[in-house]
């Protein structure tokens, strides 16, 4: 069984995982409109990968015996200026899930939930891998310099599967 405290933050970890989504399907619908199909289908993709984990926590708590929960989504910004302020913006959002999902530990350790320190730490290593990614893109954007590359790296990020 979960206890109230960790489900309680679980269950914000899930509006906060749902939110990240929109944030993601709002870059991805800027960009699209901006003319750069691969960063949108980048941002698309991981506006879904966002909603699983919502889907993946909320089933988690269910399966421990709790009650999952969506509060409300506040709305996300809808302009963000070139593709690297996006995406700088998109390392500066994953550092702060990181906290997050580092909080979530925290509070399963000391409410010795083995469980759910296992289960989270798995978030936690995810989470190193989408800050890596997001972090690699910023640098690569930075190292363009001209449209063509910039063209390029859309192109790039237009093949993710």
């Amino acid at each position: 069984m979960i206890s109230e405290k960790l489900q309680t933050a679980i269950n914000e970890q899930i509006t906060a995982e749902m939110w990240s989504s929109n944030l993601y399907l709002s870059m991805s619908f800027y960009l699209k409109r901006e003319g750069f199909d691969g960063f949108a289908h980048w941002l698309l993709l991981q506006s879904q990968e966002e909603l699983q984990h919502a889907y993946d926590l909320a089933d988690y708590v269910i399966k421990r015996g709790g009650t999952a929960s969506v509060d409300k989504i506040d709305v996300v910004p809808q302009g963000w200026g070139s593709a690297l302020e996006v995406f700088e913006h998109v390392y500066k959002h994953e550092c702060h899930v990181s906290e997050l999902i580092e909080n979530l530990v925290k509070i399963a350790s000391e409410e010795k939930d083995m469980p759910s320190q296992d289960f989270l730490w798995g978030y936690v290593r995810e989470q190193v891998e989408e800050e890596a990614t997001a972090q690699s893109i910023v640098e690569k954007l930075k190292r363009c310099g001209d449209a063509a590359g910039i063209l390029y790296m859309d192109d790039k990020l237009g093949s993710r599967k």
